[in-house]
């Protein structure tokens, strides 16, 4: 301590030239800081659940796509309405990145007019050839299984305008060489030759990705163009995950640029409120900034990417930043009013000796407490605690550098006290701590049975459509998809069936029933060698068609497509009787690629023997708890179906953004665990005694407890976004803990009496804890009138952790020291 006092005190000049040198590189380097907000960073890498995904996207027709909901002016196939889809299919199709478009005018028609499946794979009807009966196509389009409330509306008044996006085999091929090497890391460990090669996989694929991160989102601004002249003729509205997650990203940008202003903005003025000079303004501002930039510019060239998980880390330094400055100001200001005669130096001196050792011990617990983050095996995690440790190392260096550097340039002014002298709420709390304790205990008990009765209803939950607020266009949007077009979020579920199964076309004699049309195609179908003719089995299509009459009974489900729908369809063509295997086969044979595209390849893969059902979730539905929703389906297919368990899965984004989210939650109770843990081995070291340490553990579990307890009766669900607010609730608490028994040990060694200590403790270190939590919640005020649901939560939570903060250390914290007396009594103090 010695050393550093002396070398900042003697080359001040140098160090605020080396610190605006560094700031300036680090600045620059900031630029190539990486937001990846690409799904693969909501995704688990090491789940079982990815890969299979993986393996069944590869076997089917699964293109990302986009949804445009239109609802036109005029009558759905009015001339005017279909010359305006077939011209805005036109437009799509020229977008690069756009592999087909899929409209009302391609499907088939198999009942405008109704005709045998033989006559169906001859010459397919579409609205688009022309020649056909209006009232015959509504009916069809609004009650045919294949497109009612999946392609048009219920009311006919919308329909789905499909954009098939083209596939990445770039992406895809580098994807594969990096995953086969995680695939061997699972069995064995990786030999220094297959390193080498992991290591060139792993930075090929990173480069592609990151040289290719803006080609989704020009795609989607390259729709919104491309529709946005065609409003004219209707409403527009553009749905599809790949486009929230695209306007999740662009939302959090907006608010970083717009209301990071603010917050700056905000807190320059209640900087000015509270000091009333123009150096304690500008210091905090400038320090934080050079703080944040450094470490951006370090996580940068360290290669770490700022994730939705990780998003948070710049405010959670922001606040670490202000209270280490808000902290020396406070202490600068209290000691120049006991030695006004002091010289600067002397100031600088005295200040820095009494405040680093406490902002080190907070800087080491903090980073004990996020080096927890890095003990779990989710990345996004791991990267959270690496770049928080990263950040709160560096506030520490960059504030106890700049502060005492650019104050010894400055010339010594007398501090203006007049906000201090105001200020009188650190003096009633004390007066409440020595009189009123037992109303303190009283409210402490109350709010962790209040806290209890919240965390008792707090859920874990994921709801893209939540996080905008309703009367925003994207959730309109949604709403539209999901009510009209039978919801957003796609789940998939793959039936494999028994490689044993007899080829057989049918255990009955169902040619009998057939007309002589089929029955002499049956004969010609018998003599080909293709195995599909025997795939389509009365028993798979009885099978198939139960699991999608299981799936459409959930409410929580919009569309089904399947095999099923197609079976479906059957008994409206036949009165009231499904398509049987023959006339299944007829269609996977017979129909054009272009249609069969459409009906079958999406469902059926003969050569893995399976199934596949793809359902939509409905999003906005107040009732929709996914993880619930997955495990009654789990487990249903098998007592209600009668499907063995081994027989199926379910993949797809749903089943793997609720993989993360649950991973996240138990990976957040076992590290906030083990963070407590830590807390209390660091504050053992500091103070030398269990029972401060068991005290302080206790007075920070109140905000995490607050906060837990308001999210489950306000209904708030821990997602992707505010899973992290555990983090930051001990990462405040923490400071002030620290700060004021400190200080409080301090004033104990005068003269060993607890009560005026405690008193004289509130009127000096309760200022620094006052003054940084009234900037930090003024400025954090402002995120409540954000758009993005997300940013006003972590805003508002953020306030009240502050709020519970200071309150927990101010008074409860002091009633516990008054009641155990953890540092010894009068003659036995502990220094």
């Amino acid at each position: 301590m010695r050393h550093y006092i002396d070398f900042i005190t003697r080359h001040y000049k140098a160090v605020f030239i080396f610190m605006f040198i560094v700031t300036a590189i680090f600045t620059y380097y900031s630029r190539y800081l990486n937001i990846d907000a690409s799904a693969e960073t909501l995704l688990l890498e090491n789940d079982k659940d990815l890969k299979l995904t993986r393996e069944v996207h590869g076997r089917y027709i699964s293109p990302d796509y986009l949804v445009i909901a239109f609802t036109p002016k005029d009558n759905m196939l009015s001339d005017t309405t279909i010359a305006t889809i077939k011209s805005l299919k036109e437009s799509l199709l020229k977008i690069d990145g756009v592999e087909s478009i899929t409209t009302l005018l391609d499907v088939p028609l198999l009942q405008s007019p109704p005709i045998a499946v033989s006559e169906v794979v001859k010459n397919v009807n579409t609205v688009s050839k022309g020649g056909f009966d209006a009232a015959m196509v509504q009916n069809e389009l609004t009650t045919s299984p294949l497109y009612a409330k999946n392609l048009v509306s219920e009311d006919f008044k919308t329909t789905a305008i499909v954009v098939n996006l083209k596939d990445d085999e770039k992406y895809i091929t580098l994807l594969k060489n990096r995953n086969a090497f995680l695939e061997i890391k699972d069995k064995r460990a990786l030999n220094a030759e297959e390193k080498e090669e992991y290591k060139r996989a792993k930075k090929e694929f990173k480069e592609y990705v990151n040289s290719t991160k803006n080609d989704t989102h020009k795609l989607i601004e390259n729709v919104r163009k491309t529709i946005e002249p065609y409003r004219t003729s209707g409403e527009l509205v553009l749905g599809g995950v790949i486009m929230i997650a695209d306007d999740m990203i662009s939302f959090v940008k907006d608010d970083i640029a717009i209301y990071g202003s603010a917050i700056l903005a905000i807190m320059v003025f209640m900087l000015w409120i509270i000091f009333r000079q123009i150096r304690f303004v500008i210091l905090p501002i400038a320090i934080s900034f050079s703080a944040v930039v450094i470490t951006a510019g370090l996580i940068a060239l360290v290669g770490l990417d700022v994730t939705v998980v990780s998003s948070n880390f710049v405010a959670m330094q922001l606040i670490t930043t202000l209270s280490l400055v808000i902290h020396l100001i406070v202490s600068y200001r209290e000691e120049y009013a006991l030695f006004p005669h002091y010289t600067q130096k002397e100031l600088i001196e005295t200040t820095l000796h009494r405040m680093s050792v406490p902002s080190v011990f907070i800087i080491l617990t903090s980073v004990a407490g996020f080096a927890s983050l890095m003990t779990c095996d989710i990345q996004p995690i791991i990267d959270l605690g690496t770049m928080m440790n990263i950040g709160v190392t560096v506030s520490l260096v960059t504030a106890y550098l700049i502060f005492p550097s650019v104050m010894l340039i400055l010339p010594k002014r007398k501090p203006v006290l007049t906000f201090d002298n105001a200020f009188t709420l650190n003096t009633k709390f004390a007066y409440i701590v020595e009189h009123h304790s037992k109303w303190i205990l009283l409210t402490v008990v109350f709010i962790l049975a209040f806290s209890f009765y919240g965390v008792t209803k707090l859920i874990v939950e994921n709801s893209f459509i939540n996080y905008f607020k309703e009367s925003t266009e994207i959730y309109k949007g949604m709403q539209k998809i999901d009510n009209d077009l039978g919801g957003t979020t796609p789940l998939e579920i793959v039936v494999r069936f028994p490689k044993a199964e007899s080829k057989a076309v049918n255990s009955k004699p169902v040619q009998e029933e057939q007309n002589d049309e089929l029955s002499e195609f049956a004969d010609e179908f018998k003599s080909e060698e293709d195995d599909s003719k025997y795939w389509f089995s009365e028993q798979k299509m009885q099978t198939i068609v139960k699991v999608h009459d299981y799936l459409k009974s959930i409410p929580e489900i919009g569309n089904v497509s399947s095999l099923g729908t197609l079976s479906h369809v059957g008994k409206i063509l036949k009165d009231g009787k499904d398509f049987d295997g023959f006339e299944m086969a007829l269609l996977y044979n017979e129909l054009p690629l272009e249609f069969k595209k459409i009906l079958l390849l999406p469902y059926v893969n003969i050569e893995h023997n399976e199934a596949r059902f793809v359902v939509r979730i409905i999003d906005s539905n107040d009732e929709l708890r996914r993880d619930a929703l997955l495990k009654k389906m789990k487990e249903e297919l098998h007592t209600k179906v009668g499907l063995n368990k081994e027989d199926y899965d379910m993949v797809g984004m749903m089943v793997l953004y609720n993989n993360m989210l649950q991973s996240l939650f138990d990976s957040q109770i076992s590290t906030l665990g083990l963070a407590l843990l830590l807390l209390g081995s660091m504050f053992l070291f500091l103070f030398r005694s269990i029972k401060i340490a068991m005290l302080a553990i206790s007075v920070n579990m109140v905000p995490i407890s607050v906060i837990f307890g308001i999210m489950g009766v306000m209904n708030i669900p821990l997602d992707i976004m505010s899973i992290t607010i555990a983090s930051i609730a001990l990462g405040i608490t923490v400071d002030n803990t620290i700060h004021y028994y400190y200080r409080f040990r301090e004033e104990l060694a005068v003269d060993g009496d607890y009560v005026a200590s405690m008193h004289r403790s509130h009127a000096t270190i309760a200022f620094g804890m006052f003054y940084y939590s009234i900037a930090t919640i003024v400025g954090f005020l402002v995120l409540i009138t954000s758009n993005f649901i997300p940013t006003l939560v972590f805003g508002l939570l953020t306030v009240i952790v502050l709020l519970v903060a200071i309150v927990s250390d101010l008074l409860f914290s002091p009633y516990l020291v008054l009641l155990f007396k953890p540092f010894g009594v009068k003659g036995t103090s502990k220094n």
